[in-house]
């Protein structure tokens, strides 16, 4: 799954044309870079989630012949849900035997999707979360055994836990990095949730009883091109 449904309001005035899945990096709708990341890794069933400007991104699909893929659309455009109602809405695609993953279209990096896949594979996860040691002001806090556990706010002290007496300085701090393999077994935990919610407030209270897993590598590359400095960034990564 590809989340693209958000307004790109740290791209204004780009944005007020045009939805941020089809901004340019390099040249290239950042759509159509992570199609085809996500094709040369072997996935070819693809679900896309739309709001704003979402029949830009239905056209721009069909003029490409969907790349080569299989894709589906999951219309927002009538209400956005947030990151964690829209994974919670793809239910009717994803809700199967087998992990999927998930990838924010405004994330660039050099991350093997392939490993970081069977790696989700090999454990008993319920997800599989990429992060980085990039500091950001939010991040996830895990503990020893690599699990998740909190969430922290450096800029506001604001501290996350559903973990009784948490004290954050005995976890260590990770960027997320907007790709996750997730387990069909979270649509039930899902239920409860009215949309829209957040993926991480969901995150936060299911890693309580449930195995949320960190992934990274070594001399990972993770970009954000969900701002004009990170789509420059992001332009030169293709060009190097």
């Amino acid at each position: 799954m590809i989340l693209a449904a958000g307004y790109g309001t740290r791209l204004k005035p780009i944005t007020d044309t045009i939805p941020k899945a089809l901004v340019p990096v390099g040249g290239t709708p950042m759509l159509e870079h992570i199609l085809l990341k996500m094709k040369a890794s072997g996935f070819t069933h693809i679900i896309i989630n739309i709001h704003h400007f979402g029949e830009q991104i239905i056209n721009f699909l069909s003029a490409n012949n969907n790349f080569g893929l299989t894709i589906d659309i999951s219309d927002e455009r009538e209400s956005l849900l947030d990151t964690g109602g829209g994974i919670k809405q793809t239910s009717r695609f994803l809700n199967g035997n087998e992990p999927f993953l998930v990838h924010n279209v405004d994330i660039f990096s050099n991350v093997d999707l392939n490993a970081m896949y069977l790696s989700h594979l090999k454990t008993n996860a319920l997800v599989t979360l990429l992060v980085s040691h990039k500091w950001k002001p939010r991040q996830l806090l895990f503990n020893r055994e690599e699990l998740l556990c909190g969430w922290r706010n450096h800029d506001t002290g604001d501290v996350r836990s559903f973990l009784p007496d948490f004290d954050p300085s005995k976890y260590e701090d990770y960027a997320f990095g907007g790709v996750h393999v997730i387990s069909p077994t979270i649509f039930p935990l899902m239920d409860e949730w009215r949309t829209p919610f957040s993926i991480i407030s969901f995150y936060l209270k299911a890693c309580i009883q449930n195995p949320i897993r960190l992934y990274t590598e070594d001399k990972l590359r993770l970009i954000d091109a969900g701002t004009v400095k990170g789509i420059q960034e992001a332009s030169l990564f293709y060009c190097t």
